[in-house]
């Protein structure tokens, strides 16, 4: 009779919950019991676990075997556990060297050849790391597991590499420099993103692009309206590239999101913000997380990044709905009968639209197919708590064809990159030493201290609010909006001209009848 004892990781939401693999070799006739809530492919590591050693040149015990996964309360998923318990049973039936296995930490799958494989969600569970611990992952897991602490994360690709390891015959210091030696180089973190898409490429479009510029800089949500072809889908896939590096636990934190999701390549968000397009035609759960186990949906996955809603009248209603509170409140809660989970979701909201389902403004005077009254339903498949979610609302119109075909682009629509990237990476810096925060997730008392308005712009300001019948959420974001534009003039107080042009930037139909 042995025992043996080692050490894994489940994941539970963005939690990586320590697992005690206890293995236990008994006498009678041979047999191979998996037991502390063990899902389907769980359980099936019995048979990958026997060939892998076998195929690794060991005798796998002729034992009754006993694994048992604590605690046992908690339900285990996926194959991540397959690396441990192979460990335990060649450390019980003393085939491995003696030593303290409990300093360190398995994850990775095996196949039956004895090759180890790459699991999701390596990243959460190198930062929760035990003290003093060493973590073992498949070389196709180091790159995103030396993010978190690079010295204490050693890569094997074979069954039998742990035997070397355990018994000293390979450095494990070495090793690992010549394993992330061989990696590609990681992006640094904040580095310009030399990838970005030129917003120059969208013709014309001025006001369009200044209202991009001023989403960027403080991070609002923003709605698009135009024909098809105009250039909205060109323009929010730009904004990522202009929004300023994410810092490193915002980029982190991101990465963590996708590594539970299964991405391998997570170091991307090291320069660059998550930019997510779901497809319209994307379900409730797709969008808000969900499934069994619970994983985060599209929102999630933009966080600390761009969410972009293409079509957006075209999304189920119950979909866009589900966004309202994730959009207030800057996360998902999701509750199942099974069990409940809450992830990040951060986001920047993003959307494009046609004023008519034919796409064309039936109001211009544009050949329309549209039924009486058709405008008006199409139009009233997004409720008014959700756009009054969305800070900024711009019309884009159609671009000349002269201006299309021309070999240089006109001074109207032309933008100064570098400058711009220059300006909005300075309205960050002024919002962050300000309140430590955007204005976008200013208070309500931080709100009056930072937009405070003179008698004439308060005047002005309560004129315009009562004439566009403005909410008190409506009122805030303008407000925040126009602290945003005073950044970007490096302005200190809000003036007309600044509260003239968050005013410009709500809905179509209440502009109308302001002006």
């Amino acid at each position: 009779m042995a025992t043996a004892r080692t050490y894994s990781r489940a994941q539970l939401g963005l939690n990586a919950v320590l697992v005690t693999v206890e293995v236990h070799l008994g006498g009678g006739l041979s047999s191979f019991s998996l037991v502390g809530l063990p899902k389907a492919a769980v359980r099936e590591a019995r048979s990958r676990v026997r060939s892998a050693i076998e195929h690794a040149g060991f005798t796998f015990p002729e034992h009754s075997i006993i694994v048992n996964l604590a605690p046992a309360d908690l339900p285990k998923e996926g194959s991540r556990f397959d690396l441990a318990i192979a460990v335990g049973i060649l450390a019980a039936a003393g085939y491995l060297p003696p030593c303290d296995l409990q300093d360190f930490e398995f994850l990775g799958e095996l196949g039956l050849s004895g090759k180890v494989r790459g699991v999701s969600g390596v990243l959460p569970s190198a930062i929760a790391l035990g003290k003093g611990r060493r973590l073992i992952v498949p070389a196709d897991n180091l790159e995103e597991a030396s993010l978190a602490d690079a010295s204490r994360v050693h890569p094997i690709q074979r069954l039998m590499d742990v035997r070397a390891y355990l018994s000293g015959q390979v450095d494990f210091e070495a090793h690992t420099r010549n394993s992330q030696a061989s990696k590609p180089e990681m992006h640094q973190i904040g580095a310009p993103n030399s990838r970005a898409l030129s917003l120059n490429d969208v013709r014309g479009q001025a006001l369009a692009k200044r209202a991009l510029v001023v989403a960027a800089a403080g991070a609002h949500h923003m709605l698009m309206e135009g024909p098809p072809g105009t250039g909205k889908t060109m323009l929010a896939r730009r904004l990522a590239g202009f929004r300023p590096p994410p810092s490193r636990a915002d980029a982190i934190e991101a990465m963590q999101i996708h590594s539970i999701a299964g991405s391998r390549e997570v170091s991307q968000f090291l320069r660059e913000c998550p930019f997510r397009s779901p497809h319209h035609t994307a379900s409730a759960a797709a969008m808000i997380g969900g499934g069994q186990p619970i994983r985060p949906g599209e929102v999630s996955l933009s966080h600390k990044g761009v969410l972009f809603l293409d079509e957006l009248p075209e999304f189920n209603r119950s979909v866009l709905e589900a966004l309202r509170e994730p959009l207030e409140s800057r996360e998902v809660h999701i509750a199942r009968a099974r069990g409940s989970m809450s992830y990040p979701a951060d986001v920047q909201l993003v959307a494009a639209m046609n004023p008519c389902p034919a796409g064309y403004d039936c109001e211009d005077g544009d050949p329309c197919r549209c039924a009486p009254g058709e405008r008006t339903r199409y139009r009233n498949r997004l409720s008014g708590p959700l756009l009054d979610r969305i800070d900024i609302h711009v019309r884009v119109n159609r671009v000349p064809p002269a201006d299309l075909l021309s070999a240089k682009p006109s001074k109207a629509g032309e933008v100064d990159e570098q400058q711009v990237r220059q300006q909005i990476a300075r309205a960050y810096s002024r919002q962050v030493e300000r309140a430590g925060k955007l204005n976008r997730d200013l208070s309500t008392r931080e709100l009056e201290r930072d937009c405070a308005l003179k008698s004439a712009e308060r005047k002005y300001f309560t004129g315009a609010a009562e004439t566009l019948k403005l909410s008190a959420r409506g009122c805030h974001r303008t407000l925040k909006v126009a602290r945003t534009i005073a950044d970007l003039e490096d302005e200190t107080r809000i003036s007309r001209a600044h509260l003239s042009e968050a005013l410009g930037y709500k809905s179509l139909e209440e502009r109308t009848n302001w002006q």
